[in-house]
């Protein structure tokens, strides 16, 4: 009996132990770039609503962001009324871009609905395209209103002057990714990274242009592009070559634009 005890646990041992054995075998081979999205390679756009079940919008989403540009419909639409306040610096390289968060108590108006100023961030080159023209960089500050919906005001960046606030920016980026660094001796004021004539823009619905790529986006890009120098777009691309999702199928969505 004592025999048949040791041999039938003998027998569970190396079957456990075969399965395990098999387990991570098949762990080795399915490792991939995971659930770590990117912009190339196997965790880049094309592969994102792949990586994770959240991020399943990526792939069959049909009001994905950004789009190109080229065919609109004029109308008279409402101003953006900016409500930005000065804030101390809080500045995150995320792995992914240069992110700036913002306190809370600057927002935006857009006829009689509100929306809080959370964060505002860069891409290179621009992730729309405008009438066949792409821009050096495009910078997105996002703003989220009380029902969790988000507007975001897309700002286009091309070389030319300095640009005194980006370079700001730039000489306090951290060096630790993931980590947020903030320099309260410094205050930032949102409104000087819009451009001076901020009443003509572009607006559709549509999406994060980033993972989990969920469609709750309201998008006002803005005519009027900003600049930086050479030099500001090299510090950026040294730091992230690039980072723009593809245009997206527009499927029928109607591109309005103001007067």
């Amino acid at each position: 009996m004592k025999a048949f005890k040791y041999i039938l646990l003998t027998s569970v041992f190396v079957f456990l132990s075969f399965i395990t054995a098999m387990s991570l075998f098949a762990g080795v081979g399915e490792h991939n770039a995971s659930d770590h999205w990117d912009y190339e390679g196997e965790g880049g756009p094309e592969h994102w609503g792949e990586l994770k079940r959240e991020y399943c919008k990526c792939k069959t989403g049909d009001m994905q962001s950004p789009i190109g540009i080229s065919v609109t419909e004029k109308d008279k639409m409402d101003d953006i009324i900016f409500h930005y306040y000065p804030t101390p610096l809080k500045i995150i390289n995320n792995g992914h871009t240069i992110q700036v968060n913002y306190d809370r108590g600057s927002s935006i108006s857009i006829g009689h609905r509100r929306f809080e100023l959370i964060q505002f961030h860069f891409h290179t080159p621009s992730e729309h395209i405008i009438h066949g023209k792409s821009y050096d960089m495009e910078a997105h500050l996002v703003h989220k209103g009380e029902h969790g919906e988000l507007a975001v005001i897309a700002v286009l960046i091309e070389e030319g002057k300095e640009n005194a606030f980006i370079k700001t920016l730039w000489s306090n980026i951290p060096k630790e990714v993931g980590k947020e660094h903030i320099v309260s001796d410094v205050r930032i004021y949102a409104s000087q990274l819009l451009p001076k004539n901020t009443i003509g823009y572009y607006n559709y619905t549509g999406s994060l242009t980033t993972p989990p790529c969920s469609e709750i986006v309201n998008w006002f890009i803005l005519k009027s592009p900003i600049e930086v120098s050479k030099a500001g777009l090299g510090k950026f691309t040294s730091i992230f070559k690039h980072d723009a999702r593809p245009i997206q199928p527009v499927h029928g969505r109607v591109v309005k634009e103001s007067k």
